[in-house]
């Protein structure tokens, strides 16, 4: 994990953890994964590896891959996902992580409602009865995934008829970490701004994800919006280069300089500089939550990007440079 930053997100040593401390908002999908071959992907026009929104033509993709062999159903979607390993890294108490996002009222719904709950994390869906809950389709091949998603409810996300409700409110008040996946962007971006300026009102930590090199493309009005609250922003190498080439007006795969161009974008809350965490190799996820979940018990910069490498159980290497086990800051 490839890191740029400057002194502490905190004082370290563990915090005492209370309910809805770490709170999370996003798109709650249901993953259905199958194993495919080359001729699949190409039927949809997929590459091996990405990460895209389902257009009408990979309707029938959907109708096709939950009759292969051995489909698998997962509680899914980038967010819900993070909040629920952060969890799990965190254990006890229970319902630390709070989740808000859309479902239908239906099956798939039920499952997402009973994956939270059993992951101990305090899911209040927004739920209506006009779209289905939304899916991702899994694609693999080999090791590769080629996720397609289709948000349906999730895209129904209302933030009149949710977040301003005051128990809701209340919740996101709760938060010390606040943490969303750049996909919301899609969803509700007057959301996004109404929590991340809450955070840097209140001098509380504000975390982006960069999600998707389709986000940096064609959804940079709302995501530079949102990126003067943004106290730590995480991406993989891939998205760190689209990011830098739409948004920062530069093409370079070197990662420590578009990390600095980053960090120093305008910023809302002056006391707390912005950290750039941009992960390469395949656990850049996991990496991501491991980090969270120490942040949470306001452990040291260096605490946070330990537990990342120990979720993601990888140190994870560069080209000719390999990282000392502690970051050495200046």
């Amino acid at each position: 994990m490839h890191k740029e930053a400057a002194g502490n997100t905190s004082t370290g040593g563990k915090a005492t953890l209370s309910e809805n401390g770490l709170f999370g908002m996003g798109n709650p999908l249901l993953d259905i994964s199958a194993v495919v071959d080359k001729d699949f992907l190409d039927k949809f026009g997929l590459k091996p590896n990405d990460q895209i929104l389902a257009e009408d033509k990979h309707k029938p993709l959907f109708e096709e891959i939950v009759k292969r062999n051995k489909v698998e159903y997962h509680a899914g979607g980038s967010t819900q996902n993070s909040v629920k390993i952060a969890q799990w890294m965190i254990q006890k108490p229970h319902k630390v992580a709070t989740f808000f996002g859309c479902i239908g009222t239906d099956h798939f719904g039920e499952i997402l409602k009973q994956k939270a709950a059993e992951a101990h994390v305090d899911a209040r869906y927004y739920e209506q009865n006009e779209v289905p809950t939304g899916t991702c389709a899994a694609c693999i091949t080999g090791d590769n995934r080629s996720l397609v998603a289709n948000l349906a409810a999730a895209n129904c996300y209302n933030k009149e008829k949710h977040l301003d409700l005051d128990a809701n409110w209340e919740l996101v008040k709760k938060a010390k970490v606040y943490y969303i996946a750049g996909f919301f962007l899609t969803v509700s971006p007057e959301s996004i701004l109404k929590v991340a300026k809450h955070a840097s009102e209140n001098d509380k930590i504000f975390c982006m994800n960069l999600s998707a090199p389709f986000i940096s493309q064609f959804f940079k009005e709302p995501l530079m919006k949102v990126m003067p609250y943004v106290d730590i922003l995480f991406g993989n190498e891939t998205e760190a280069a689209t990011f830098a080439k739409e948004l920062l007006g530069f093409e370079s795969d070197d990662i420590g300089e578009i990390a600095r161009k980053a960090q120093n974008l305008p910023k809302e809350n002056a006391k707390r500089q912005r950290v750039v965490v941009f992960t390469q190799g395949k656990d850049d996820t996991v990496a991501t939550v491991g980090f969270l979940s120490a942040l949470v018990q306001e452990q040291a910069l260096e605490e946070c990007i330990r537990a990342g490498h120990y979720a993601a159980n990888v140190i994870i290497r560069r080209v000719g440079c390999t990282f000392p086990e502690r970051p050495d800051y200046h």
